[in-house]
């Protein structure tokens, strides 16, 4: 567990209370880590997820706490999410994470078979009870004020399970709620905008949603059609890490700033190099395609990017406010 930050940084909360529709990165396996998330908070993003944690492995061992979770003071406010499926587990992570970030979030929407076989995941939205007490035992355990507890779920097929989950965990005291506008089962399916409505009317937390975020306007059409308090994004984000300043596509600045951060945190190749590929997939040809997704170093691709796309002189500006 690397971090240099105390828990001195802002409050989640006062955001929501500003009255903006707050822009927050979604948590991503192997994606949204560090360098990741310093890309984006560039481009307009307010708040940013760590990728989901197994929290019983992160609690017993040194070596899970040092790969999975990594931090900056720049590195917010940051939100860590857990995978759990006991409520000490999970306030027992919250505790040792909670000097280093501003929230913790307990996934109850992967719908991974191998996480539902370990009770994490989407199947925690059928123990409404289960998700009430680990909300509560985080509250009680950790000592700051200011820190949230949060949940990001999916919806049920009767949405009257839902918005009971929600107003179990609002009763115990959850900070905000995320909505992931598909059931379990469903996969690219159209987001059921009226379910997300439903549950932002029934509960008084606020309310984040997610699904289907590919440009900036898709942020203010969803917050219109669901009256949510923010708009989370994540395939959208990695197409296009300036996706919330604006930009259609990817410019070159943040094609380059990735580069830059990269190296700047010694991410691994492969990770540093399927970035890029989301970020070009929307404006590169396939004989483009073909050849930078073949490439296999660094300075290979860094080579391939000044000869293709040169460098970036200008500061962008974005395409629309």
């Amino acid at each position: 567990m690397r971090s240099q930050r105390s828990s001195s940084s802002g409050s989640i909360m006062e955001l929501f209370e500003e009255g903006k529709v707050l822009t927050v990165c979604a948590p991503m396996v192997r994606y949204s880590k560090l360098a990741f998330r310093s890309l984006v908070r560039k481009y307009n993003c307010d708040v940013c997820f760590t990728p989901m944690i197994v929290a019983a492995d992160f609690v017993r061992s040194a070596k899970a706490r040092d790969s999975e979770f990594t931090s900056s003071r720049s590195d917010s406010p940051l939100v860590v999410q857990f995978a759990a499926s006991e409520a000490q587990t999970l306030a027992d992570a919250a505790c040792l994470v909670a000097p280093f970030s501003n929230g913790v979030d307990l996934n109850c929407g992967c719908p991974q078979r191998w996480a539902m076989s370990e009770g994490y995941g989407a199947c925690l939205i059928k123990k409404p009870e289960l998700v009430r007490d680990m909300v509560r035992h985080v509250r009680n355990q950790v000592d700051n004020p200011n820190y949230t507890a949060s949940i990001k779920i999916r919806i049920h097929k009767d949405l009257r399970q839902t918005v009971d989950l929600c107003q179990k965990a609002e009763s115990a005291g959850v900070s905000w709620i995320t909505v992931h506008g598909r059931t379990a089962e469903e996969r690219h399916q159209p987001v059921h905008y009226d379910a997300i409505k439903t549950i932002k009317d029934s509960v008084s937390v606020p309310v984040i949603a997610n699904g289907d975020i590919k440009y900036l306007r898709d942020v203010e059409s969803t917050h219109q059609l669901t009256g949510v308090d923010g708009v989370m994004a994540a395939r959208g984000l990695l197409a296009n890490p300036a996706m919330f300043a604006g930009f259609e596509d990817t410019p070159l600045q943040c094609v380059w700033d990735w580069v830059d951060l990269a190296l700047e945190h010694g991410t691994p190749f492969t990770c540093f190099h399927n970035h890029l590929m989301y970020m070009l997939e929307r404006v590169s040809s396939q004989p483009e395609k073909k050849v930078f997704n073949a490439l296999s170093s660094v300075s290979a691709v860094i080579e391939y990017l000044e000869n293709t796309y040169g460098e970036a002189q200008e500061p962008c500006q974005p395409l629309s406010d």
